[in-house]
């Protein structure tokens, strides 16, 4: 045995000795409720993919809790992460979009690594792959890091042996992993993949075998398909790094994305505050948490802050303006215990609009039910969506007291969000589309593997 193996070895029986928990936090980007091969609720086919296959992500579950009704914090990627930095909405960030975000409210001393540090200074963090918000990684407190701010075509690979540069992200997240157990310190390591976002990318002998395959009913993409097997393979190569580091007993696996995508099931996508746009997969792997076990309580990605620093330090009380609530209490006892919130109701608006994007539209989530507004319509709707996940029967007009309740709480929280002069430009239709994107599509590789030559195999 090397001394470095020995080093290893006895911080990991120190991890198992009561330390602080580590902390891996595996983001998919655009991957829809039901891009896995797992189930999100486990007597619905239609909550799972009848074509892709992720079978350690879905290892993962059966090792872990899923959960059913699990929301991003925003139908797009970048307020979303914006929010899980700081644990709150979008709106109270005042980062519902791209246009907004430079001028979010969140102090840097209250983002969730930061705070992390502050309840334990013993804690290295580090994140490696897509990063779009407009503070750096180091002023939210990341001691390792990619070093810039990235865009969706940074993700997309000249490597061929690298799709998505998802095995990059990897190899940098197992050195992190290794360094922190070798120093015996407890870690926060998140990994913010480029992958399922596309264009597709994947392995040539990947996309070879899928090529040809049967197609389901609700997926049908070989590219698609492809690419969640390469991404499952490399998320399955940091959970055989917990293994080999000793490390699982001691570590909480979390594994979302970003926001919804497409389902053919679900009403709408992303850029929607519809279920399609907002519900996403979820699964929690750690100590105390039961084994292949379903839950369906609703819970929000704002809640990761207050949750990461309930394990970490028991007692130590989030920032003050965290909106979410802490997991532990669900995680610990099999779902049988609810979050405490400041703000039970889960509040998301989303202005954009430009293309296929129907401009200004908000939702609030209290309990079974779920309020939707679009700006365009001037209309509310209601639906109950713990029995009608499509969205497809209206309640309005047989609740309306829960309507309108619920509308003034939305609209209470955009306007206190926005501000009284943005809310009253949406109010009045004054409603400036986003700017447009250069159009990148000559940078953008074939579909498939990228056709240059690899300078070196990133794949084990």
């Amino acid at each position: 045995m090397t001394i470095r193996s020995c080093i290893l070895l006895l911080a990991a029986l120190f991890a198992a000795s009561g330390a602080p928990p580590n902390f891996v936090f595996i983001f998919a980007d655009d991957q829809a409720w039901n891009g896995l091969s797992r189930r999100m609720i486990e007597n619905m086919p239609e909550s799972g993919s009848d074509y892709h296959r992720t079978p350690n992500i879905d290892q993962l579950a059966k090792e872990g809790m899923t959960f059913s009704r699990a929301y991003a914090a925003a139908p797009k990627c970048e307020p979303s992460r914006y929010a899980i930095m700081f644990g709150m909405t979008t709106t109270s960030l005042n980062a519902p979009d791209k246009r907004t975000a430079m001028r979010m409210r969140g102090e840097p001393r209250h983002s969730l690594v930061n705070a992390l540090k502050a309840a334990n200074s013993s804690y290295a963090a580090a994140t490696f792959g897509k990063w779009q918000l407009a503070r750096s990684q180091r002023e939210l407190g990341f001691d390792r890091d990619d070093g810039k701010i990235t865009q969706n075509q940074d993700g997309e690979s000249p490597d061929p042996r690298d799709p998505k540069r998802m095995f990059e992200l990897t190899v940098k997240g197992n050195r992190f992993m290794e360094d922190s157990v070798e120093a015996g310190r407890p870690f926060y390591l998140q990994l913010w993949h480029y992958a399922v976002h596309g264009s597709n990318q994947s392995l040539p002998e990947t996309l070879e075998k899928w090529q040809g395959r049967r197609p389901g009913r609700l997926h049908r993409d070989p590219t698609r398909a492809a690419m969640a097997e390469d991404f499952d393979r490399a998320v399955g190569i940091t959970l055989a790094k917990i293994e080999e580091l000793g490390i699982r007993d001691n570590t909480y696996v979390i594994y979302m994305s970003d926001n919804g995508g497409p389902t053919r099931f679900l009403r709408g996508g992303k850029t929607n505050v519809t279920e399609g746009g907002l519900r996403v997969p979820l699964i929690v792997r750690g100590p105390g948490v039961e084994t292949n076990a379903y839950c369906d309580i609703p819970v929000v990605a704002y809640d990761l802050l207050p949750t990461v620093l309930d394990f970490a330090a028991p007692g130590v009380a989030p920032p003050p303006a965290a909106e979410g609530g802490s997991w532990k209490p669900l995680l610990l006892s099999g779902c049988a215990e609810g979050v405490e919130r400041p703000k039970e109701q889960f509040v998301f608006y989303f202005g954009e609009a430009r293309g296929r994007i129907p401009g200004p539209q908000a939702a609030i989530v209290s309990g079974d039910f779920k309020l939707l507004y679009f700006w365009q319509e001037k209309k509310a709707s209601l639906f109950d969506v713990s029995r009608d996940v499509r969205e497809a029967r209206d309640l309005a007009a047989q609740w309306p007291e829960l309507a309108d309740e619920l509308q003034r709480e939305l609209m209470d929280h955009v306007r206190a969000g926005l501000g009284e002069e943005a809310f009253a430009r949406v109010e009045s239709g004054e409603v400036a589309a986003a700017p447009r994107r250069r159009d990148r599509s000559r940078r953008r590789p074939a579909r498939g593997p990228a056709r240059q030559r690899s300078r070196a195999p990133l794949v084990p």
